[in-house]
């Protein structure tokens, strides 16, 4: 299994396409120079040692080292070790709301933040459990398929913004059918689908895929987050959301929604407001379900790959400091390709 243990540092990809824009622009600034002077292919001939394509080729040389780096820095590894275990737990999809109304900051610092917390001590209380993760808002993917795999549970947790789904909404319906076609086929396992939301739901239909998941043997459990009393959304320019009238919106927990939802699907209601009051009550609804001895297959030990890459690194950059970014006057008298008949010589760069 491939993976990179410091994944963020991948976002300073973005800085490849911005330095070759900013690389284009200078050179086409240059031409527009060079023509003030005369003819570009007169200026050229006044300029014979001038190399057009050397500096290309040193910049193309350090981007790639540059990109490389990059690599490097998120730590690219390899799990080189892979463990069978068996293990008794329970089964557990979370399907977390990244609607725009989350980012509000009735709770510190944001319910979305406040949600991630929540997960990142839900997966560190698990011992012997599986868990996946479905995020949704006006439409639902899985994030991460059921595993035991905590420490992608993790991974994949840090990459969570409101900005993966286009379609804005709450449509928690969605989340529920997903989440209940995404367990395992194992039987006689408690299976939880905990809801991580602050209740608004656009779209309907949410009670009835609860309904359906209990018929089906799954418990939904629902975490509140927000307040009851409404916060602004913030648009992160410094303003907060207004609707078609020009008000500010003001989104609320919708703790009767949520209650209504547990209910639905056998499960319970939980306001978040403290982390460890609402981590220790859900655990000791979660401890009510029946656990069964299951097999899991995982990477237990990975491998560091860097070094191939820091390697490849160093290359890129001797190379490119061999090489001049003018014709190497060594050889001029040396020729690739023929003229003509008289094997006459010309200057390569």
């Amino acid at each position: 299994m491939f993976r990179f243990e410091d994944p963020i540092y991948l976002y300073l990809l973005v800085l490849i396409p911005v330095l070759v824009l900013i690389h284009f622009l200078m050179l086409r600034r240059q031409r527009q120079r060079l023509r003030k002077f005369g003819d570009p292919e007169l200026v050229r001939q006044l300029m014979p040692d001038v190399s057009r394509f050397r500096p290309l080729v040193k910049f193309w040389l350090l981007l790639g080292a540059l990109a490389l780096l990059i690599v490097v820095l998120a730590r690219p590894q390899f799990g080189n070790k892979i463990s069978h275990e068996k293990r008794n737990g329970i089964e557990t999809i979370i399907c977390m709301d990244i609607s725009n109304s989350m980012l509000a900051e009735d709770v510190a610092p944001s319910r979305l933040d406040r949600s991630k917390m929540m997960v990142e001590n839900l997966v560190d209380h698990f011992t012997n459990d599986k868990i996946g993760l479905i995020v949704f808002a006006g439409d639902a993917f899985v994030q991460l398929p059921i595993t035991s795999d905590y420490v992608s549970a993790k991974m994949f947790l840090s990459s969570i913004t409101p900005a993966m789904i286009a379609t804005q909404g709450t449509d928690i319906a969605a989340a529920i059918n997903m989440a209940s076609h995404s367990f395992t086929q194992e039987e006689n396992i408690g299976k939880a689908i905990i809801v991580i939301t602050d209740g608004e739901d656009h779209e309907g239909g949410a009670l009835e895929a609860a309904k359906d998941a209990k018929e089906k043997g799954m418990n939904t459990y629902v975490l509140g987050v927000g307040s009851p009393n409404g916060a602004p959304i913030p648009t992160g320019n410094g303003d907060y959301m207004k609707d078609n009238a020009g008000q500010t919106v003001m989104s609320a927990l919708n703790e009767q929604m949520c209650r209504q939802l547990a209910d639905a699907g056998s499960g319970a209601y939980i306001h978040v407001e403290n982390n460890s009051n609402a981590q220790e009550q859900l655990d000791n609804e979660l401890d009510k379900l029946s656990k069964k001895e299951t097999s899991s297959t995982i990477y237990s030990d990975f491998d560091e790959q860097f070094q191939a890459v820091a390697i490849i690194v160093l290359l890129l950059l001797i190379l490119e400091v061999c090489i001049l970014e003018i014709k190497n006057p060594m050889l001029k008298r040396v020729s690739l390709f023929k003229r003509n008949a008289k094997y006459k010589t010309k200057n390569i760069e």
